[in-house]
């Protein structure tokens, strides 16, 4: 049993041209930028920034948001390296199936799944209840869940998740068009909200621009599965304001990041891969980079961080309402719940791409990866993904699991980086349309920053995380090494070259 047997690049990109399993070429560079931006920039645009300024940097937090989009940058350039170099869905699955073996490449596909689905299922509810606040500010009384035999089921989720399921299912194009729309709207509120939020700018609010370093209150003994994986193995306070501050708030913000690898798993859907993924996937960044920093900016500019501080949830909100403009509340509002529709959508399309590719594998049921032959889409998975996720979304709990959503993105990140470095030394012939600059030292400063970022996570996400990967080895030893097609290529070898081996001895 060979657990870590590769995937041939050349095989991988056969694979994706097998009749009735193939996906169509149909976005552009713009497509691509624009996908980035609708799955980064969702509701927390309005919150993630007032958080971090009030808990951890205060005016600091645009610092804080610059390392995180630089650390997202440095793990974006190792997938846009594999992405030119392997143009398959996938994105982190395939790229580590092709340099780590199969079962790294399970348990990366499987934490994808992970990431991707749970992250659906808890924007699809938020977005029933932005929906139903949203209904609030027009004086309609409409409840964000309705009671069936004693379980409340979040209508808004089913709804939404229907809709897009629906369009994902009549084309990627077709999806990405009214994303478009929806994005250049979102945008749109966001640049109101910069332009409001700047007329409201003191000088004196950003100073001091770093506050004093103070310890964050203990919450004892009960609550220690809540602090950080870091903080509970080495017994570090977690630091409020001063430097640490900073990078604390880096960890936060970084999240708001997450997403620019879903758009990697559109690869096969794309245009010449080799120019568009890259100039894609970096043009969404830097603009939702410049729009997170502005809206920072804003943010601290229009009240003093210790007011944000005073707020128990504190948000974009928060701070409108303390210099008396309660209108702009109400613009954030439809900004958030425009938000999240294109983040559901990129999510959705991310998830049935995931799957797709380790159906294709046969390390999950083959018909699964079945495509139609007049839309190019998969039509069969599509739906059940969306159906799956609108059950989770409409009747369950969710929310208690959102920090899965990060470290799902993160451990793809790291093994993404690291892959980087054994592409280049098992594949020194290829030459991808782009390459991660300066050797070997950003990959691996890549999968340092990333795995930082983990360790800040809490203690329980990580009990949760480990719970996934038993359930997800134990799938892989039951059905997926089995039915692996790789595993009957290798069988088919071994016995060739035994037949020959037997033929030379007579």
């Amino acid at each position: 049993m060979n657990l870590l047997r590769t995937k041939s690049i050349e095989q991988s990109i056969a694979d994706a041209d097998e009749p009735g399993r193939k996906l169509k070429r149909s976005l552009s560079t713009w497509d691509l930028m624009i996908m980035g931006v609708a799955v980064a920039v969702g509701a927390g645009i309005f919150s993630v920034g007032a958080k971090a300024a009030a808990n951890f940097s205060g005016p600091a937090v645009t610092v804080s948001f610059a390392i995180a989009a630089g650390t997202c940058a440095l793990a974006i350039m190792c997938y846009a390296e594999f992405a030119t170099a392997i143009p398959v869905a996938g994105s982190a699955y395939v790229f580590t199936y092709a340099t780590m073996g199969e079962l790294l490449a399970w348990i990366i596909g499987w934490n994808l799944i992970l990431e991707l689905f749970t992250a659906a299922a808890v924007i699809a509810k938020y977005w029933g209840i932005y929906l139903s606040n949203v209904f609030a500010l027009t004086g309609l009384d409409v409840p964000a869940a309705i009671s069936l035999g004693g379980v409340d089921l979040y209508w808004g989720a089913f709804l939404i998740v229907a809709i897009f399921t629906v369009l994902l299912v009549l084309g990627t194009k077709l999806s990405a068009r009214v994303g478009n729309v929806f994005t250049i709207i979102k945008i749109c509120v966001v640049l109101f909200v910069i332009v409001i939020g700047f007329t409201y700018v003191k000088a004196e609010n950003y100073s001091p621009f770093i506050p004093a370093s103070q310890p964050t209150e203990s919450t004892g003994n009960a609550d220690q599965l809540k602090q950080s994986l870091f903080g509970f193995m080495t017994g570090a306070e977690p630091a409020q304001y001063g430097t640490l501050g900073i990078f604390a708030g880096a960890a936060l913000v970084f999240f708001a990041f997450i997403g620019f690898d879903v758009v990697a798993t559109s690869a096969e859907e794309v245009k010449n891969p080799q120019k568009t993924l890259p100039r894609g996937i970096f043009g969404g960044l830097a603009l939702v980079t410049v729009l997170y920093i502005l809206v920072s900016l804003a943010l601290t500019g229009m009240v003093s961080y210790g007011t944000l501080a005073e707020a128990e949830n504190p948000t974009l909100t928060t701070a409108f309402e303390a210099v008396g403009n309660t209108t702009a509340a109400k613009v954030i509002a439809i900004g958030s719940l425009i938000g999240l529709t294109t983040v559901i959508m990129v999510l959705l399309m991310g998830l049935s791409r995931v799957v797709l590719a380790m159906s294709r594998d046969g390390l999950l049921p083959r018909s699964l990866s079945k495509t139609s032959e007049k839309r190019s889409t998969p039509v069969r998975l599509q739906i059940i993904c969306g159906s799956a996720v609108a059950v989770v979304a409409g009747l369950t709990n969710v929310d208690l699991l959102e920090e899965m959503i990060n470290i799902g993105t993160l451990s793809a990140f790291v093994m993404v980086s690291l892959g980087i470095l054994v592409l280049r030394r098992k594949r020194p012939d290829l030459k991808p349309a782009f390459r991660v600059p300066f050797g070997k030292v950003l990959p691996v400063v890549s999968a340092v920053l990333c795995l930082y970022l983990m360790t800040n996570l809490a203690v329980e996400t990580w009990i949760f995380f480990a719970v996934w990967l038993v359930i997800g080895v134990v799938i892989y030893f039951s059905y997926g090494q089995r039915h692996s097609r790789l595993n009957d290529r290798f069988t088919e070898a071994r016995a060739a070259v035994n037949g020959e081996s037997a033929s030379t001895q007579v």
